[in-house]
């Protein structure tokens, strides 16, 4: 039985990875300090037999006794809401916490995998985005916290596996969603749901010209588990080429929501947002045998099943 390490576990995209690996059947600890991840995400697996929790901050030392075959590193802040009230917290877990787990990897013998971002792009000069594409990042921007932290764990990364041979994979997540994403985080999906929900305005910053290419969490997870097992050491980009504006996408939800009280609104757009995001995954599909399954339709409604249950409304809609 391999074990697994999860950072990040209590996590929408954690907490999916340590289902994942326990139907694999794997032994799986997952790791969390839990400033913004939820404990009810894991409530499931707690009575299982070969799941263990340790709450514990990776930006100080990690000692994990026993063997460790694979380490999946995705403790973050991810989402702007939280970076931008924790830029301390985000740069550290980047770049101290990937540190040392590295340093635990190496320890162990264990295969690292790294949560990078399609944020190392920045606002994108080139399109669809390509790993090979180096990036448009403003390092002392507001968003530079979460980019520059990104963009240091993949160059540290690199360094342990070319400088001391250490097994490393590299996933640049593009835009996901799914069932356990948190209401309040501030990323589009869940707020657009939550004010269509509750017969709100949903929020688009700019003209909604924008665009983004949402990938459902099932898919997301697979492409993971597959570059995981691969013997690819460079970046891979894992996400969803159907790409959308922004103004598509809040006009889905008001469809499928059907709340007549909600209605679009529009605020000034945030600096150094992207406008254009989609990625290239021929990599993936070359390397990984990987593309994405479900549609966005099938995915929107079990996200939306999901959303039905922890959103707080006054007068239900579709109920």
């Amino acid at each position: 039985m391999k074990t697994v390490l999860i950072t990040g576990a209590a996590g929408f995209l954690g907490s999916h990875l340590c289902d994942r690996f326990l139907a694999e059947g794997c032994h799986v600890i997952g790791m969390d300090n839990l400033i913004t991840g939820n404990l009810a995400n894991l409530d499931h697996l707690m009575p299982e037999k070969h799941f263990e929790f340790y709450y514990h901050d990776v930006s100080k030392f990690v000692h994990v006794p026993g063997r460790l075959d694979y380490i999946m590193h995705f403790a973050s802040p991810a989402s702007p809401i939280d970076y931008l009230k924790m830029p301390i917290q985000t740069l550290k877990v980047g770049a101290m916490g990937t540190h040392n787990l590295l340093g635990l990897a190496k320890a162990k013998g264990a295969r690292m995998l790294i949560a990078s971002t399609s944020e190392v792009y920045g606002d994108p000069l080139v399109h669809p985005q390509t790993e090979e594409y180096w990036g448009n990042v403003n390092p002392i921007g507001p968003r530079g916290v979460y980019d520059e932290a990104k963009r240091y764990q993949e160059a540290i990364t690199m360094a342990y596996h070319t400088y001391h041979g250490l097994e490393t994979r590299m996933v640049r997540i593009f835009n996901t969603y799914g069932p356990r994403m948190r209401v309040d985080d501030g990323r589009v999906l869940p707020a657009f749901f939550s004010q269509a929900m509750r017969g709100e305005g949903l929020t688009i910053f700019g003209d909604g010209s924008q665009t983004r290419a949402f990938c459902y969490v099932d898919d997301l997870v697979e492409g993971i588990y597959r570059l995981l097992k691969s013997d690819y050491a460079q970046p891979v980009n894992i996400g969803n080429p159907a790409e959308m504006t922004i103004k598509e996408f809040a006009e889905e939800v008001l469809e499928m929501v059907g709340n007549p009280e909600a209605k679009i609104v529009y605020r000034p757009l945030p600096t150094d947002d992207p406008k254009r995001r989609r990625p290239d995954i021929s990599k993936a599909k070359e390397i990984l045998d990987w593309e994405p399954r479900v549609s966005r339709r099938d995915g929107m409604l079990k996200t939306y099943e999901y959303f039905k249950t922890v959103v707080k409304v006054d007068n239900p809609v579709n109920s």
